[in-house]
């Protein structure tokens, strides 16, 4: 392993899944720094959890290579796991238990459990101990959940669709959490989330993936930088969608269409003169935004579907 690996944490190089007919994964390529808050954005079913399943070792590579911390996970899991916190949004605790038992069952698997982190954490999410895990919310589940994921204070917490199902309070809660986590000790975060405005709030780099494939992987500040949504006027109704060249997708109707960009302002500009239109309107989108555009225009390339 040389210098730039050691500031990888996740390296997953050629990784194709298939589930019968079905191709889960094709061709994944992804690289995970060291530090900070990772993204991992697509809509329900589009592979997020099956790419955070063969990061846990719990699928094996068909083809291509997963490396965390340079290990692979199926064949090391303990060298692997022990330093991973894990938490779904299946979040399925022993609802028998009450939290404090929770806390002191946990506490004998992880050598490294942080009683006291573990309690400030207790605290913090107002979590009784004597509660039984059955009879709390989903929200004080979820937070039970990220404290069994958090105490152990692990190098890499992987979250997978952390806030599903929960109110936009308990959302925030979590995220917050997570960020105090990043920013307090340098810790890793890989985030997947269907919900691209909480993503883009909390992360620093992002993965797009759309039908198995990563369509878009970098900083959440170059992505953005690096694409425009302009408005175009033409002096006639345009029967067809406009040829744009380098637009991500452009839809409308009539005199009026709307493109996701991806270049310079100054560029769409031209482009859309070039074409016999004029820009009445621009703005940076969102990651959502361009989420959609992508989807959309690998869809439209493909013949829809």
């Amino acid at each position: 392993m040389n210098a730039a690996d050691d500031e990888l944490v996740v390296q997953v190089s050629g990784l194709s899944r298939r589930f019968g007919n079905t191709l889960a994964l094709d061709n994944v390529d992804l690289m995970v720094p060291k530090g900070g808050v990772f993204g991992l954005v697509g809509e329900n079913g589009a592979g997020k959890t099956t790419l955070i399943q063969h990061l846990l070792g719990l699928l094996r590579a068909q083809s291509g290579t997963v490396r965390v911390f340079g290990r692979d996970p199926v064949r090391d899991p303990v060298g692997v796991l022990a330093r991973i916190g894990y938490l779904s949004e299946e979040r399925d605790l022993p609802g028998w238990m009450r939290v404090g038992d929770l806390m002191r069952y946990l506490q004998a698997f992880y050598p490294g459990w942080d009683v006291q982190y573990a309690e400030e954490l207790r605290k913090r999410f107002e979590l009784d101990p004597r509660a039984r895990l059955q009879n709390l919310s989903q929200g004080q589940r979820a937070r039970a959940g990220l404290l069994g994921a958090m105490a152990y204070r692990p190098d890499f917490l992987l979250l997978d669709e952390p806030s599903s199902g929960l109110d936009p309070v308990v959302r925030r809660e979590i995220l917050s959490a997570i960020v105090r986590t990043v920013s307090n000790e340098g810790r890793t975060v890989l985030f997947s989330s269907h919900l691209l405005d909480e993503v883009e709030r909390v992360s620093d780099r992002v993965a797009m993936i759309d039908r198995g494939r990563i369509v878009l992987c970098g900083p959440i500040d170059d992505i953005k930088a690096s694409h425009r949504r302009i408005t175009m006027q033409f002096a006639e109704p345009q029967q067809h969608p406009p040829t744009f060249d380098t637009a991500v997708v452009c839809e409308g109707f009539g005199r009026e269409w709307t493109a996701v960009w991806s270049g310079s302002s100054g560029e769409a500009v031209a482009r859309a003169a070039a074409i016999g239109a004029r820009v009445v309107e621009e703005h940076t989108p969102s990651l959502d935004e361009i989420l959609v555009a992508r989807i959309g225009g690998r869809r439209q390339s493909a013949g829809g579907g």
